[in-house]
């Protein structure tokens, strides 16, 4: 079945897809620092998360959705911190892109999804992800509908944006100890490229 590419998930060409025949759908990858929206029918948006933290927003007037993926860098995580720069940015982009194609803010709905604690004994980035998500979105009075979050697991999630449907698999360590490393060198390019603040939300 061939993929139905869109007006809406045709802007993001540094996703990857790929077919995924336990689902029957195109499953479009998001890595770290990056966000994807789509409104086909035919794919859900995956990743694969440790102390990292996703959100799901759909509009449900549309049928469409979107997932970013981030984590806060190492540092201060209050509202109006540099760290949360990171976070900020990550969630105004997916929001953004949302409301530019005819999204309303009183339609969205949020799932948020990681965080967790992913190595005993150090300190608890999940944490802070988790605690500057539920701020922010607080701050923009947009409810948390559901969310799967902390904890000593990392999480695959499979999210179909046009129905809101999720699905959450917590996995075996052999995976853990894969997206450990990649958020670390996620974590590195952190601090080695700064984010931009020129982000403001659409009414």
């Amino acid at each position: 079945m061939p993929h139905t590419i869109t007006a809406v998930n045709a802007k993001y060409p540094d996703i990857q897809r790929h077919w995924d025949g336990t689902h029957s759908v195109y499953a479009a990858r998001v890595l770290p620092g990056q966000y994807y929206v789509s409104d086909s029918e035919d794919e859900m948006i995956t990743t694969v998360l440790g102390s990292c933290i996703s959100a799901c927003i759909r509009e449900r007037v549309l049928k469409l959705g979107g997932m970013n993926h981030f984590m806060l860098p190492e540092g201060d995580s209050k509202m109006d911190g540099m760290a949360a720069r990171y976070g900020a940015y990550a969630m105004e982009h997916l929001i953004n892109d949302i409301l530019k194609v005819g999204g309303r803010r009183e339609n969205l709905e949020v799932k948020i999804f990681g965080g967790g604690r992913m190595m005993r004994g150090l300190s608890d980035v999940g944490g802070k992800n988790i605690a500057f998500v539920r701020a922010f979105l607080e701050l923009e009075g947009i409810a948390i509908v559901a969310e799967d979050v902390g904890l000593e697991f990392s999480r695959k999630i499979n999210y179909f944006p046009t129905t809101g449907r999720v699905l959450v698999k917590r996995l075996r360590s052999l995976h853990a100890n894969m997206v450990i490393h990649e958020e670390e060198v996620y974590g590195r390019k952190l601090h080695d490229k700064p984010v931009s603040n020129d982000i403001e939300l659409f009414d």
